[in-house]
């Protein structure tokens, strides 16, 4: 059993939030977001991810224009979608693109980040109390429209700080307020933190450069020492946003994050001071007003997956995927996520590109459709079975024809291929892998959802009759496929199963398969 914390609510209850996130560009006015909804709206989800932009909210200083806003709010409920807005403002993948002009043109007061030859970055430094203070009017104002405007119908679910956080072109701020930062004492915190919790990445960081108690960034952290400063500074710099904000209007917030990737040099492979697995902890010990720590997965091979997954699923941290690839092995990797890992929600990026332009899904994007329609059906059983160790996933890995899964009373055999035994292979199902997830509810009550697999389940004998003869050979040889009912259905508005078709005979003679299209199968067995 886990605990597992959902961060989304609505209307009170829990809510697992599924489906994509616009291109960058698409949160200016209706025309460009459309699209972006449309996209949501095949992709079976019932959550975009949008977009709000400093610059456009705030185009001279102390003016604020929520039209914008305001039309992202109109769409999402035409579209019948809840909304998490992206603020776009300090940071945006490590630059300050998404600042207004008044910001930009005046490097004086709203100072940038200055590199080790002392070149001035497309940065803002957040060692400067100017920009802090302008943002936290801009966005406090954000919270108090939507505090206006949205705290009834609760359109808005959540509230992405920044985006993927950082500085790239320096692993930190090497100007003259940064500097004398750096060579002041660490705080006190800090090293409180890094001795309460006795492990990981910072404190064997701290403890690889001698262990201090005391000490400036350097003597404590020595050539890790820039990558920590600077993930301090912008932890506290967003936490103050967050705690101000909430203070306001209270909804979800988060921090997303470009992982450490390729050479893994802080500011050149990925922005210096996001949240990465060098710096998490410093971030979850500075950020007590943010609700978690959400990575960008775009990883193709499995192994690099779930080691994200496994970082940021930790007790103080419930995995939340904003951003992941729109094809490719994010179609079966998802599923891993939900079930091993309890992602509490789940999202594609450049939601857009699935569609072509006569608006059908792009053949190159159904494999991530499918997937994504299989786990909006399955919503109510991911809810309530998530932390029971009842969720399985179904991944076929590389040359994989078949998958064992140990469930209560059963052993099950996953077979990949077409949905009927019978039918001839084409070219699109040998290419197609299968996936998807198995729930157990009870002993004999099973539900289905995915695609391009049969479950064949098997009664499991005690040890001691599987290793007798007869019943070895009965038990290896007979598949288990006595069942009381198959069933295709959907779940209604308060969770209950309905049936929509039901199956037999030739429909459930060599295995209970699943596609897309069938919805979630109940499958109830029977001894």
């Amino acid at each position: 059993m886990a605990d597992v914390k959902r961060v989304f609510t609505v209307d009170g209850k829990p809510f697992f939030p599924v489906g994509g996130q616009s291109m960058n560009q698409s949160g200016y006015n209706a025309s460009e977001s459309e699209p972006a909804f449309k996209a949501v709206k095949a992709l079976h989800g019932n959550t975009i991810l949008i977009p709000v932009y400093w610059e456009q909210v705030e185009p001279s200083e102390g003016h604020f224009d929520f039209a914008g806003v305001d039309e992202l709010l109109a769409s999402a409920r035409q579209y019948g979608l809840k909304l998490v807005l992206l603020w776009f403002a300090t940071w945006k993948n490590g630059n300050m693109d998404y600042s207004p002009a008044w910001v930009k043109t005046d490097p004086q007061r709203f100072k940038r980040v200055i590199d080790p030859a002392g070149k001035s970055l497309w940065v803002l430094s957040s060692h400067c109390q100017s920009t802090i203070e302008a943002e936290e009017k801009v966005f406090t104002a954000l919270c108090d429209h939507l505090k206006a405007e949205d705290s009834t119908e609760r359109t808005v679910i959540g509230l992405q700080i920044e985006n993927e956080p950082g500085i790239m072109g320096s692993d930190r701020d090497y100007g003259p307020e940064a500097q004398a930062t750096f060579e002041s004492s660490v705080p006190a915190e800090m090293v409180d933190s890094m001795k309460a919790a006795g492990k990981g990445r910072v404190f064997d960081l701290w403890q690889q450069a001698g262990g201090k108690d005391v000490g400036n960034w350097p003597e404590l952290f020595g050539c890790a020492a820039g990558e920590m400063m600077t993930a301090w500074s912008i932890a506290s710099h967003i936490d103050r946003l967050a705690e101000a904000g909430k203070a306001i209007y209270d909804m979800p917030m988060y921090i997303n994050v470009w992982l450490q990737q390729d050479w893994e040099i802080p500011g050149e492979s990925y922005p210096s001071g996001g949240a990465v697995t060098n710096a998490l902890d410093i971030y979850k010990w500075f950020t007590p007003h943010v609700n978690m720590i959400a990575p960008d997965i775009y990883i193709a091979d499995a192994n690099g997956y779930e080691a994200v997954c496994a970082t940021y699923s930790r007790e103080d941290n419930p995995l939340y995927v904003p951003e992941s690839g729109t094809r490719g092995s994010n179609a079966w990797l998802m599923f891993r996520a939900i079930a091993d890992y309890n992602a509490i929600g789940y999202h594609c990026f450049g939601v857009q590109s699935i569609l072509a332009e006569d608006g059908a899904v792009r053949p190159q994007s159904q494999p991530v459709v499918d997937s994504f329609r299989c786990i909006s059906a399955a919503i109510p059983l991911l809810l309530k079975y998530q932390g029971t160790g009842n969720i399985h996933a179904v991944v076929q890995e590389e040359d994989m024809s078949s998958q064992r899964l140990d469930l209560e009373g059963y052993v099950g055999k996953i077979q990949f291929g077409p949905r009927r035994w019978w039918a001839p292979p084409t070219d699109d199902t040998i290419k197609r892998r299968g996936c998807g997830l198995v729930i157990q509810a009870s002993l004999h009550e099973f539900y289905l959802v995915g695609n391009h697999y049969r479950l064949i389940f098997r009664r499991k004998l005690p040890k001691d009759e599987i290793m007798k003869p007869a019943m070895s050979s009965v038990y290896f040889a007979i598949p288990m496929t006595q069942f009381v009912s198959v069933e295709e259905g959907h779940f209604d508005d308060n969770g209950e199963f309905v049936a929509d078709h039901r199956r037999n005979g030739d429909e459930t003679s060599n295995g209970m398969w699943v596609s897309p299209d069938t919805g979630v199968l109940r499958v109830i067995l029977c001894d």
